[in-house]
């Protein structure tokens, strides 16, 4: 249960660091910015990453959805598959979604169609 454990303890260090950084303001702690929209001026499928996180640990989830709602839908994916995985470690398997035949080709094509939609639409970039 290790590495269950380490992967806990990095998730609580980054999230300890967002709130130290205050991604929405100036006055926490300087992130580097998303190389992709510094290169290339185009919102990545992360971009807001960051603040979207910083609003939800603040309880925010209307500026969190705005931030970047693609992740917000898939947060809850990332804690099943997490749960699946640290529950296979136990010995006990639980169904998830990573195993399904299509699961890389129905994210990959949401991931797509979100930086699409998002960089095409005004009211949706950062």
């Amino acid at each position: 249960m290790r590495l269950p454990g380490a992967t806990v303890l990095a998730g609580c260090a980054g999230a300890a660091l967002v709130l130290a950084a205050d991604p929405t303001s100036d006055s926490g702690l300087p992130l580097p910015p998303c190389p992709i929209k510094l290169l290339t001026g185009f919102d990545c499928p992360g971009c807001g990453g960051t603040r979207m996180l910083f609003s939800l640990l603040h309880g925010d989830l209307p500026a969190a959805l705005h931030f970047n709602a693609l992740a917000v839908l898939l947060l809850p994916l990332l804690a099943w598959a997490w749960t699946a995985w640290v529950a296979g470690r136990l010995g006990r398997g639980l169904p998830t979604w990573t195993r399904w035949r299509w699961s890389p080709q129905v994210l990959l094509a949401v991931v797509v169609a979100w930086v699409v939609v998002r960089n095409a639409v005004p009211a949706l970039r950062l």
